[in-house]
């Protein structure tokens, strides 16, 4: 499957009534509320002796997918193209890879 075509397609389920600046804002939140959702399946995990949770993990980062492609689509961007642009932003970042040092040390303006 291609991003833009997930894209499109999840936006079939999209509430109607909301303009665009109630989709960017239910994004932002959704997108909030679903990660917490996925750190919780890993701490539960991690600090209270649970097993990792594959499957509920993939569902929570599913629904984090859906929001990322609501927040676009509010952007009125492809989803191919924030992908496009971080890998970019990583790739100016990392030119040679992961590299703790250029972590460590980014400059205030590299977002």
């Amino acid at each position: 499957m291609l991003v833009n075509d997930y894209q499109k397609e999840a936006m079939t389920t999209l509430n109607p009534a909301l303009d665009k600046k109630d989709v960017l804002i239910n994004s932002v939140m959704g997108l909030c509320g679903e990660s917490g959702e996925a750190i919780d399946i890993v701490k539960k995990w991690l600090m209270q002796g649970h097993e990792l949770d594959k499957e509920h993990l993939i569902k929570e980062l599913g629904d984090v997918a859906w929001y990322l492609a609501e927040a676009a689509t509010a952007l009125d961007v492809p989803l191919e193209t924030v992908f496009q642009e971080n890998l970019d932003k990583l790739h100016r970042r990392f030119p040679n890879g992961f590299d703790t040092q250029a972590s460590v040390r980014r400059k205030k303006d590299d977002i």
